[in-house]
Parts: C-alpha cells; structure tokens; sequence
C-alpha cells in the first residue's frame, strides 16, 4: 500500500506532468477509490495505481474525456474489452476537433455544476493565487453566492492548461475581448426574441443563443486550423 506522495513519486515516470491536486480530482470524480487508514490518510493498492496510469494515459494519448475512460474501466472489471479507442497521439486531432470535444466534454460535464473556490482550485489543478489572478483579469468569475458553474470550470481548466505553455493570463486579454465581441453579436440576433410574450419564442431565444455560440467557437478553431496549416 502507498502513499499519495509514494504514488506521485511513481507516476511521474511516465506523467511528468500529475500533481498531487490532480490524484485527488481523479479520486472524487470516482476512478479511484484508495482505502483510508483510521486517520485519514489515502493508501493506494497496485491496482489503484495501475488505474490511475491507465486514466492519464488514455487522457494524454487519446484525449477521452473522464466518462468515457470510466466506461473503460467498468468494462475491464467486468472482464470485457473496452471500448474501441481512437487516434494516439501521432495522430492527434486538429483544433476544430479539438474544440468539437471541448463542446461535447461541457455540455456533458458541467450541466448543473456548482464549485466552491477550493473545488475549482482541486479541478482545475491551480493555486489560489492563479485564480486570484484569472479572476483580476476577468476570465472566471464567481456567481452571487460565492459558487462557480460549469462554465467557469470550463474556462479555469483550459486557462490552466495554456498556462501550461507559457500563455499567461495577460496573454489571454484579447481571447476575453474576442469573446465579448462574439456574444455581442450573438445578443443582436436573439434580443428581439427573448423579449417577445410567447414563451415558446422565448425558449427558442435560448436554443439560439447556444447554437450561435457553438458555431462561433466552431468558426475560431476552423481559423486557426486554417492559418496553421498555412504557416510553412
């Protein structure tokens, strides 16, 4: 049985990259279950081990989402062959499908979800003094209650990840002002809507908006892919 510390140790062999923060995420989404000794501390089994490099692996080389990869795990358990898994990494998918399953992993993921400042940390795998720093330059933001919603986590884990290139939060000011041209637009198209007396037109306001948005990113990541296919 090991420590989380002792497990870290181990991982980091093959996944340079895994904190500490990251382990415990993995633990309260559920794909791993330590035992706990009468005080508190994780002991971690050579299957949870085994498990936990399974999850990075299959995040790093495949790019599946936490609910597909548990659907993996359940099938092994069940002493059946997972899933069919796609491209490795020599094929790595562009930025248009990069954001498609950015797409799919939100509107599957954090429907509903709302964070405390210490969960978001957790999640995000950032430090008080990140946030602290996002919030001041107005990527993520708390809501009335203090909480964070899906949306919010979205955009801490994919700030945390850029961050993890170099690209700082001052670097990221023209994505936020990009954005609020985008949702200005978006706004033009379905005001006349959400004020109109019928709920129905109303309701559909909304299905709007999010299907705007949805090509808007759409359009961005196809930019992108563009002109870096275009570079020599």
């Amino acid at each position: 049985m090991l420590s989380i510390g002792a497990v870290l140790a181990f991982l980091r062999d093959d996944f340079p990259e895994v904190t500490i923060s990251k382990i415990r995420f993995l633990e309260a989404e559920g794909l791993v279950e330590p035992q706990r000794t009468p005080s508190g501390y994780r002991k971690f089994s050579p299957a949870d081990v085994e498990r936990l490099a399974y999850v990075l692996r299959m995040q790093r080389d495949h790019y599946l989402p936490l609910r597909v990869i548990r659907e993996h795990l359940d099938a092994i358990e069940r002493g059946e062959s997972p899933p069919a898994l796609p491209p490795s990494a020599d094929a790595r998918p562009g930025p248009l499908e990069e954001a498609d399953r950015e797409l799919g992993v939100s509107a599957e993921g954090t429907s509903g979800v709302r964070l405390g400042r210490a969960e978001l940390l957790a999640a995000a795998e950032a430090g008080e003094s990140e946030l602290a720093e996002w919030e001041s330059y107005g990527l993520v933001a708390p809501g009335p209650d203090g909480g964070f919603d899906g949306e919010a986590l979205q955009v801490a884990r994919l700030v945390s990840e850029l961050g993890r290139y170099g690209l700082q939060p001052r670097h990221l000011r023209a994505m936020k002002a990009a954005a609020e041209r985008e949702i200005a637009l978006v706004e033009q198209v379905v005001a006349p809507l959400r004020r109109h007396r019928n709920p129905q037109t109303r309701a559909h306001a909304e299905a709007t908006a999010r299907e705007l948005a949805t090509l808007s990113v759409r359009l961005h990541a196809a930019m992108v892919q563009a002109g870096l296919r275009s570079r020599p």
